[in-house]
């Protein structure tokens, strides 16, 4: 029987929907709950760099998909402004209060 499955493929697959995923929630937050619609919006765009679909209509379109670097750096990216310049967690504060 021939295994042929790629498990680092598979996983790198599920950590980029996971952080995207992350990244959308992240932006949706931020758009209705804090005070920047536009930063939450720009959050939510920057959040299609991790959906493997994205990735492949990208390389259809223009022969190339964004590296795994660019993916990394740019999570770290997201993180840093959305924990320390966006506040976050004030903002996740103030949309469960706003579900009481």
């Amino acid at each position: 029987m021939n295994n042929t499955s790629n498990a680092p493929a598979v996983i790198y697959d599920v950590l980029n929907w996971l952080f995207g995923l992350l990244a959308l929630a992240i932006g949706l937050i931020n758009t209705f709950w804090g005070n920047d619609p536009g930063f939450g919006l720009f959050i939510m765009l920057l959040s299609l760099a991790f959906y493997p679909p994205v990735n492949i209509l990208l390389k259809k379109m223009v022969g190339f998909a964004i590296p795994g670097l660019v993916k990394a750096l740019l999570a770290l990216f997201i993180l840093w402004v959305s924990l320390g310049v966006g506040e976050l967690f004030d903002k996740v504060e103030l949309m469960l209060l706003s579900f009481k």
